[in-house]
């Protein structure tokens, strides 16, 4: 133990740990134990965690070591952060009108057949400067960091030329830089073919030998994804983008049946990708190759919600064929334009059949394995980042069941407070 202890947290009537003896994602029956402690406490030094457990195993933990500082959660319910692993954070301005075109009947395709969309933010960022770029985005992720996210991967894909996808990528890593937030960049060059550009195979050339090794240079993004769906990318030109990615070092990710099952779930698992993201319409085929495989399956059910759809990633069927099943917001500015974890959690309790539990780890430990950083984040237990989050709550289940709101009371990263929400105690309902 170390000779200090910086911080000692008490009195948390539920500590969900979403720790696991486990080695890798939490699968089938095991996602839905959320690791609860009653009466649990939290030992924070240098950042990490030291130790985790009942006040008494806490305390006894760190027997001899001077505390520093004490704070008490007063019986709330005490979380991981949040982990959000598939993001388009960085991007001009909303496409409100889109949302009440598809009330109205319009599909996401016809939208964006005249030119609406993903084509639509393209131009946007085009013609936004780079700090401009950065201040909107930076205001987007400190409020996701209010209701309790500490950990966001942000893909590009706003550019689609090199110059434009280069200046998004910078902006995510500065937002990495000058934000609490650990932030994961994601190259997607592939995240649609440029309007009134070059032909479509041209700019899988270009994406290939030129955008590519230039985001490799200048060490800009962890992964590649590429959006493997029908006018977009084919399986094949999928196929050429990963394996290129894959030879300049990069992690594979792949947003598959979305709209259409065309295989992209299959190629994923086939070339190791560490993760498939959508799955709306994933087949039997595409859910056996991925419970069989250590390629994460990313579900997004605000992007469904956002779409006024009906239809939902088939959720219970994943894990019950025990998929590795991670949640996200898909936060963008058409889609998904919510940036709510909490809110993507609820939707996946009662649109998609998983129980609180489930949804809560797969939004915390299971989605830091989406990202490649379960090592690090995700769950509460000793050598980790002191990454977690007070909720003004008496039951974790309260979180997704009293939808609609944010409950987050005081947000905590490496263990020193980044956001609290200003005389919560006075309102609170929690121990009257």
């Amino acid at each position: 133990m170390p000779e200090t202890v910086d911080l000692m947290l008490l009195g948390a009537g539920q500590l969900i740990t979403c720790r696991s003896g486990e080695k890798g994602p939490r699968r089938g029956r095991n996602l839905a134990d959320p690791g609860l402690v009653t009466g649990g406490a939290l030992a924070v030094s240098a950042g990490r965690i030291v130790a985790a457990g009942t006040e008494e195993e806490v305390k006894t933990a760190v027997k001899g070591s001077e505390v520093t500082s004490t704070i008490n959660a007063d019986g709330r319910v005490v979380m991981p952060g949040w982990v959000d692993p598939h993001t388009h954070a960085v991007f001009a301005g909303y496409r409100a009108d889109e949302y009440e075109a598809r009330i109205r009947g319009d599909s996401y395709l016809e939208i964006d057949k005249r030119g609406g969309g993903i084509k639509r933010s393209v131009r946007e960022v085009r013609e936004t400067g780079e700090d401009r770029l950065f201040e909107k985005s930076r205001r987007r992720i400190l409020k996701m960091l209010e209701q309790g996210v500490t950990t966001i991967e942000i893909k590009s894909g706003y550019g689609l030329d090199i110059e434009s996808e280069m200046k998004q990528l910078r902006v995510i890593a500065r937002l990495g830089a000058e934000t609490p937030l650990d932030v994961v960049a994601t190259f997607m060059g592939a995240h649609h073919k440029p309007s009134g550009g070059s032909d479509d195979d041209k700019y899988v050339d270009i994406l290939i030998d030129e955008m590519m090794p230039a985001v490799a240079e200048a060490g800009l993004a962890k992964y590649i994804d590429v959006f493997c769906e029908k006018g977009v990318f084919d399986v094949e030109e999928t196929r050429r983008i990963l394996e290129a990615g894959k030879g300049h070092g990069f992690g594979l990710k792949v947003h598959s049946d979305e709209i259409h099952a065309l295989g992209g779930t299959e190629l994923a698992v086939e070339m190791g990708a560490v993760s498939v993201e959508h799955l709306t319409k994933v087949t039997a085929t595409g859910i056996a190759a991925l419970a069989g495989s250590r390629t994460m399956a990313v579900l997004l059910p605000a992007t469904s919600f956002g779409l006024a759809s009906r239809h939902y990633a088939p959720a219970r069927e994943m894990i019950d064929s025990d998929v590795a099943v991670a949640l996200s917001t898909d936060f963008n500015p058409g889609s998904a334009p919510s940036h709510s974890m909490p809110l993507a959690v609820s939707i996946a309790c009662s649109q998609m059949g998983m129980v609180p539990a489930e949804a809560i780890v797969a939004a915390t430990f299971n989605a830091a394995c989406a990202v490649g950083m379960e090592d690090e984040v995700g769950s509460l237990e000793a050598g980790k980042k002191a990454d977690f989050v007070i909720y003004d709550v008496e039951d974790y289940r309260e979180i997704p069941s009293r939808a609609g709101e944010n409950h987050a009371a005081v947000v905590f990263k490496e263990g020193s407070v980044v956001w609290e929400l200003q005389g919560y105690r006075e309102r609170s309902e929690v121990g009257l």
